[in-house]
């Protein structure tokens, strides 16, 4: 095939084009991605309270039925002995509101909360321990 300006500049002009209508889903698609945050909570057991009373006061504030919100993906829970509960959700950033207002109204008087934006390091940590090993 013999290559003259104007097929260089067809080929030019088509590729533009494609990256034109291809870089808005690929955009939204990271959008998508990017939209989903880690948020860690800790949920620190009123220790003025034994644990059938706080458990009492969770059921009667609902909960057991609006914490996590459906739909909010739950990526860790534990217990930390002294401390309460440890929860990491995979929060889209546009219902965050929403997982805060379902511990001011369900969670509150049970637990003392607190919040911490988070991330997943472990597969950086682990790439910097092979490139010092």
């Amino acid at each position: 095939m013999q290559w003259t300006r104007a097929s260089v500049c067809r080929r030019a002009c088509g590729a533009a084009l494609a990256l034109l209508l291809l870089a808005p889903a690929a955009a939204r698609a990271q959008e998508a991605k990017d939209d989903t945050i880690l948020l860690t909570i800790f949920l620190r057991h009123d220790q003025s309270k034994p644990l059938d009373q706080i458990n009492a006061q969770l059921r009667q504030q609902g909960y057991y039925k609006k914490f996590p919100p459906s739909g909010i993906e739950v990526a860790s829970w534990y217990v930390m002995m002294g401390i309460g509960q440890v929860v990491t959700l995979k929060v889209p950033a546009s219902r965050l509101r929403e997982v805060n207002r379902a511990i001011e109204q369900s969670a509150w008087g049970g637990y003392r909360t607190e919040f911490y934006p988070t991330y997943d390091y472990k597969a950086v940590a682990e790439e910097e321990r092979r490139k010092n090993e």
